[in-house]
């Protein structure tokens, strides 16, 4: 199934978020799990600095009982130095090491223990230290025999085997979840790696796919476009056969609805200078005035003929009107516009000057703007449908306020120029906005010579200039003609020369 440009961004906006998801869920674990690391290996290092003080107190207090046992054994002094340092380095142990044991109850509960026990032995060492140098070898002999300070020593190595018994666990469990992080975090490391791993492979086959599937399109348009331009070509010269053969038919046909149109225009002015000649005979008659034929065919000769040949030259009159009309447009519509450079200010200008004599006749004022730059177009088309509309806003002009029109060239987008005439005439209404560029219909009160093909023909050359014509009006307050055009016209190709 091939792959749609919807589904594409679809798909490829999922696996970028899922990619992100785990991209997040990998730095936020990582995050996470370098903390407990550092937390981990920061237990770790407080429980050993607690088992690494605990042993060097323990060692300090068994220091102070082997010297006490020297001296006893030789009354030297030089025997109590052990004891001499272990008494002065144990109450600074004990200070450095109370602050290591943090919050932890368990080494709270069982540092408790040991303070005592190490008070008390201090103090059964010290007393059979000062028996033997005041000489009372007996009373320090009695002392030792009462096995108090092996018991005190025992109880001081009871209590720092479980204060450091502790401190050993404590390392393990922290040590325990220190490894057990750093494999969750590889863990999370290589599965986030397979997330992204699939979601760029993911992304990557979508777009290699989506990709030729261009290329494969594009590659049918390419053939589509290389017979497209020869059809084109070949439909293009066919329309213009036909349009010319379209054109030579109403040539035709108009010319040869002229012939018996003159015919009948000549016999009518023939009737006419028959029923003279009859009427001045009748009136050389002397009929009697009660004869009713005679008076029949006075009226006939005075009025119903005139009036039957009045209404024969009128019809004829617009059946001339309407034949010039199509004649004009066959004649124009088979004429190849010719690009030049057009400055469209110039242009306008021109155009207003052919018909002022008309605008000063309606007390007029004719105001020009022009922002649009120079175009290239056919000068003539654009002069004819100007013209146009032109002569319409003078023709169609409200009588009770004097003329007033506004012309304004700009540059619109997609490269085009719009030229916007609008004046204060007598308006069109709503329902006659299309109406108005039909072959001979035309809009409002009739009071106006014409036959309907100006705007039709108007639109039809804007057309063939690659443009559009559109209008705003309103009734009483006047109208706008807005002519879109290209800065550049195409010259059509395949088009006869005229």
């Amino acid at each position: 199934m091939p792959i749609t440009s919807k589904y594409f961004v679809r798909s490829t906006i999922i696996l970028l978020v899922v990619g992100l998801l785990a991209l997040a869920a990998m730095v936020a674990a990582a995050f996470w799990l370098g903390i407990r690391t550092n937390q981990s290996f920061a237990e770790v290092l407080a429980a050993r600095t607690v088992r690494t003080q605990a042993v060097q107190l323990l060692a300090s207090l068994q220091d102070a009982e082997t010297g006490q046992r020297g001296f006893l054994l030789t009354g030297r002094q030089d025997y109590l130095q052990p004891y001499t340092r272990a008494i002065a380095a144990i109450p600074v142990e004990i200070k450095s090491l109370d602050p290591r044991l943090g919050d932890d109850p368990g080494l709270r509960d069982a540092w408790a223990d040991v303070k005592p026990a190490i008070s008390a032995k201090l103090a059964e060492i010290a007393q059979t230290v000062a028996f033997k140098e005041a000489g009372h070898d007996d009373q320090a002999l009695a002392l030792v025999n009462t096995d108090l300070g092996k018991r005190l020593m025992d109880k001081a190595r009871a209590d720092f085997g479980k204060l450091i018994s502790l401190a050993e666990q404590r390392i393990q469990t922290a040590e325990t979840e220190q490894q057990g992080n750093e494999t969750t975090l590889g863990w999370v490391a290589v599965i986030g790696a397979i997330v992204i791993v699939v979601v760029v492979g993911g992304s990557t086959f979508m777009v290699f796919r989506y990709t030729a599937e261009l290329g494969a399109a594009r590659d049918e348009i390419a053939m589509a476009n290389t017979g497209l331009e020869q059809r084109v070509a070949e439909r293009t010269q066919e329309l213009l056969q036909a349009n010319e053969e379209t054109q030579r038919f109403a040539y035709v046909v108009t010319h040869d609805l002229r012939a018996p149109l003159v015919n009948i225009m000549g016999f009518t002015a023939e009737l006419e200078t028959g029923i003279a000649e009859i009427k001045a005979y009748l009136d050389k008659q002397e009929s009697p005035g009660d004869d009713p034929a005679a008076a029949e065919a006075h009226k006939v000769v005075e009025s119903d003929l005139p009036e039957s040949i009045g209404f024969i030259r009128s019809s004829t009159k617009k059946m001339d009107g309407l034949i010039n009309a199509i004649l004009k447009l066959a004649r124009e519509g088979g004429r190849t516009p010719k690009p030049e450079k057009i400055d469209l200010g110039q242009l306008l200008e021109g155009a207003v000057a052919a018909i002022q004599h008309q605008i000063t006749e309606a007390d007029g004022e004719v105001e020009i703007r022009n922002e649009a730059p120079p175009i290239i177009s056919d000068r003539l088309g654009l002069e004819q449908v100007l013209g146009n509309l032109l002569d319409n806003a003078v023709k169609y002009r409200a009588p009770e306020r004097p003329l007033r029109l506004k012309i304004r060239t700009s540059l619109a987008s997609a490269g085009k120029v719009e030229i916007e005439i609008a004046d204060n005439g007598r308006g069109i209404a709503d329902s006659d906005f299309e109406r108005v560029f039909e072959l001979f219909r035309r809009s409002g009160v009739q009071d106006q010579p014409g036959e309907g093909i100006g705007l039709a023909y108007v639109r039809r050359v804007v057309r063939t200039l690659g443009g559009d014509i559109r209008l705003r009006s309103a009734l009483g307050k006047g109208t706008t003609f807005v002519i879109t055009l290209p800065r550049a016209l195409q010259p059509l190709q395949g088009s006869p020369a005229k």
